[in-house]
């Protein structure tokens, strides 16, 4: 048997089929709570986006991710003038320069797909795990190439989604063996910065970092958000108010029912239960991953599958946390759950690639 068909006969079904049913899921809710509104189409366009992200998932499994890795410099140079790119000439939206226009296409937010760009770093950097653990130097190095898009991004000022490279560095570290003397420097290092870091903040944001924590001082202004998730959750109990029944939503005291806080919507609408099975799904794909990354055939495909299981459950505890108040609103989407193209073609994307490696997993 040629090594080509033995590997797609290693296609990662069950993966395929998780992923798909969690963005079922999304569909039907991002239509429940558009009804009657603008975005009355937008469950729609997802489904256009899900076909789209099908053929990424196919194209991100087909290439040899060996390949793909070697080509790592060139994609993270590639992301880094993309960013550039949308600093310089995306148009302000809502105060912030995140989409990028394109002729005759939809605009693109280039700050989703530079985490493939960054998991594929991460996997080359350490495709010989160093002996003895990560030295300085090479921290050093990978820290620096990781803080330009970083900056870039939080300069767009899009905080949430620079912050969310963070864990795919730091699973790369972390799998690799990192030494306690350079955790400590690094978390000492992280406290001293902090004042600064935190002068550098818009207003807007650092209102978002603080709020959480008491929003009833300001109800019906920065508090707003949190509380009506919370009663949206709240009202849900344990089999919800009905599918496209929920109060919250279709009442449209909710805001961004469809994008940030779909899952509050889901939850009020399908209750416990339906939260339940979410994140049942959730787990599924996170446990694939983690085995998929067991079988690997080497350390860059081993690195590169849990680098995409850092970043998933990075966003998953985000936006759940926030949605139940335990976490600023940080406007990080839901995993193929919240309405929007380009982070679900990245997904899918980044799902892909987990594939690509268990496919090859008996390849010399």
């Amino acid at each position: 048997m040629t090594e080509r068909a033995s590997s797609w006969r290693d296609f990662d079904w069950l993966l395929l089929l998780l992923t798909l049913a969690i963005a079922t899921l999304g569909v039907l809710e991002i239509y429940s709570a558009t009804r009657a509104t603008a975005w009355q189409d937008a469950h729609l366009r997802q489904m256009i986006w899900i076909t789209l992200g099908l053929g990424a998932f196919w194209f991100a499994s087909s290439v040899d991710y060996r390949w793909l890795v070697g080509q790592a410099p060139v994609f993270y140079v590639a992301a880094v003038t993309g960013l550039a790119a949308v600093l310089l000439f995306a148009p302000y939206v809502n105060g912030s320069r995140r989409w990028l226009p394109l002729p005759g296409l939809p605009d693109l937010q280039v700050s989703e797909f530079v985490k493939g760009a960054l998991v594929l770093l991460v996997a080359r950097f350490f495709s010989e795990p160093p002996r003895g653990g990560v030295t300085l130097p090479q921290l050093a190095k990978i820290t620096g190439l990781f803080a330009i898009p970083v900056l870039l991004v939080i300069k767009q000022p899009d905080l949430s989604t620079g912050l969310s490279y963070l864990p795919i560095l730091g699973m790369g570290i972390f799998l690799n063996g990192l030494r306690w003397r350079w955790v400590l420097s690094v978390g000492l290092l992280a406290v001293i910065l902090s004042p600064i870091g935190w002068r550098v903040l818009t207003p807007y944001q650092k209102d978002r970092l603080t709020v959480f924590m008491e929003p009833e001082k300001d109800p019906r202004g920065r508090g707003y958000q949190s509380l009506q998730s919370k009663i949206a959750v709240g009202s849900g109990g344990l089999w919800g108010q009905g599918f496209a029944r929920g109060a919250q939503t279709q009442l449209r005291f909710l805001p961004e029912a469809h994008t940030d806080f779909v899952l509050a919507s889901f939850a009020e609408e399908t209750g416990f239960v339906g939260i339940l099975v979410a994140m049942t799904l959730y787990f599924a794909v996170l446990m694939k991953i983690v085995h998929n990354a067991q079988t690997a055939v080497d350390a860059a495909g081993a690195q590169l599958c849990m680098g995409v299981a850092a970043l998933l459950l990075f966003h998953i505890t985000v936006n759940v946390g926030m949605v139940v108040n335990r976490m600023p609103v940080t406007g990080l989407p839901l995993p193929l759950m919240s309405y929007g193209g380009s982070g679900l073609l990245s997904t899918f994307a980044l799902l892909g690639l987990v594939n690509n490696v268990r496919m090859r997993r008996f390849a010399n």
